[in-house]
């Protein structure tokens, strides 16, 4: 049951990336500048999960540490999101919600297999295997084939 729910978390998260790209697509034609979109949907993103954070902390009695030091990388994890909605505010309009989601999927999936093999940032390494090579010539041909017809 636990790996059904899981599932489903992943595929509202897809979801909800989907819905999200006309959303910002057309609120960067509205204001005319696509760089200006982005921007306020990190922006309103980002106040909803500070008012969770803080809740969730007062919730479970967790006192924050803001003085602690972090690596540069948890940053990155910002910039790559916000390099993202950036692309899919300037493709969406061009090509399509279902041809952005598609390529997004497919560099998703690439990435994640190179990631998955060298164990990035702690993460468990797996092997590149047939089956993960057919999954990505799938999801590539599917993003293709989308994208044409």
């Amino acid at each position: 049951m636990t790996t059904l729910l899981w599932a489903l978390m992943g595929i509202l998260a897809g979801a909800c990336i989907a819905t999200q790209a006309p959303i910002n697509a057309q609120l960067g034609r509205s204001l005319g500048l696509p760089l200006a979109a982005a921007g306020i949907s990190f922006l309103f993103g980002a106040v909803v999960l500070w008012l969770l954070t803080f809740a969730f902390a007062r919730a479970n009695n967790i006192a924050l540490d803001w003085a602690a030091p972090a690596p540069w990388t948890f940053a990155a994890g910002g910039l790559l999101g916000a390099a993202y909605v950036f692309s899919t505010v300037i493709l969406t309009p061009m090509i399509g919600t279902a041809a952005v989601m598609g390529l997004s999927v497919t560099g998703q999936l690439i990435a994640g297999i190179a990631l998955d093999r060298a164990g990035f940032m702690g993460m468990p390494i797996h092997d590149i295997s047939p089956g993960r090579l057919a999954g990505a010539a799938l999801l590539i041909t599917g993003a293709v084939m989308i994208r044409l017809f």
